[in-house]
């Protein structure tokens, strides 16, 4: 028994002793620097050959200016210098002419004209060819280039003059719009050069005998302005003098009536009168 009690009395004595445990060091691996090849030493043969190269380059380039300098004089020469774009010029549409020298054509801003020649012009480099017209009523000429001849109209046809007489004759159609707004219609329609819309212009804007006291200034002015393209388009289609070509409008638009009887009272009074003397 007392050998079992000094076992027990010797382990509560002994204490539990720990170990220690020792720090551990960090360990850091220092990457070593890469050492860098050492260039290779040049020889002085390859400086030398070098040295001939830019040499020779400097001197072409004196060459080259001096040369540029001899051919133009007043210019100064850069040794940087670019090399201008060169642009190609565009040519001009070509179109086959509708239209011979000594025609007449309708240009709708003017009014009828005759074809005196073709000539050609350069602008801008480009040589473009045109019609030449002369306006007999202006006294003015105009070209027109052949790739815009689109732009130009025949003469009208017989059947079309006589369709256009018939537009004179009938009702005018005056819309209750404003003068301002009316106007521009009449400007655009005269401008356009077709000749049914110039009958229209005439027609609505004919007031008979009594066409100073009832139009206003700018209603008269547009109505002689249609009316002479009008007539010179008529007299030059049917062939005649101006006087019988405006005899045909103003009958149309039942115009200067009495007038026209009375030329024609005094005519056949002056032929019974000859015929008279030469009985007796």
């Amino acid at each position: 028994m007392k050998n079992i009690l000094k076992k027990i009395l010797n382990k509560k004595k002994k204490k539990v002793v720990k170990k220690k445990v020792k720090p551990v060091k960090k360990i850091i691996k220092v990457k070593k620097a890469i050492k860098q090849p050492k260039p290779k030493k040049i020889s002085k043969d390859i400086n030398k050959k070098r040295l001939v190269k830019e040499i020779k380059k400097v001197k072409e380039i004196k060459k080259k200016d001096k040369a540029e300098v001899k051919a133009d004089p007043l210019r100064i020469p850069k040794n940087n210098e670019q090399k201008p774009e060169i642009k190609k010029v565009k040519k001009q549409d070509t179109e086959k002419r509708l239209y011979k020298v000594k025609d007449y054509v309708v240009y709708p801003k003017h009014g009828v004209g005759q074809i005196t020649e073709t000539k050609k012009i350069n602008i801008g480099g480009i040589d473009v060819e045109t019609y030449v017209l002369k306006f007999e009523k202006d006294k003015a000429n105009g070209m027109v280039p052949v790739n815009k001849q689109s732009h130009l109209r025949p003469l009208a046809t017989i059947n079309q003059i006589n369709k256009c007489v018939s537009i004179l004759k009938s009702k005018p159609k005056i819309k209750r719009s404003m003068w301002s707004r009316r106007a521009q219609e009449y400007e655009a329609k005269i401008s356009s050069g077709k000749i049914y819309d110039l009958a229209e212009v005439v027609r609505d804007l004919n007031k008979g005998d009594d066409i100073m006291i009832d139009q206003s200034y700018s209603e008269r002015q547009l109505f002689e302005k249609a009316y002479e393209r009008l007539l010179t388009e008529f007299q030059i289609v049917m062939g005649s003098n101006l006087e019988d070509a405006q005899k045909k409008l103003d009958k149309a638009l039942k115009r200067n009536l009495e007038k026209q009887i009375q030329k024609v009272e005094e005519k056949s009074s002056s032929e019974e009168v000859a015929s008279q003397e030469l009985v007796d």
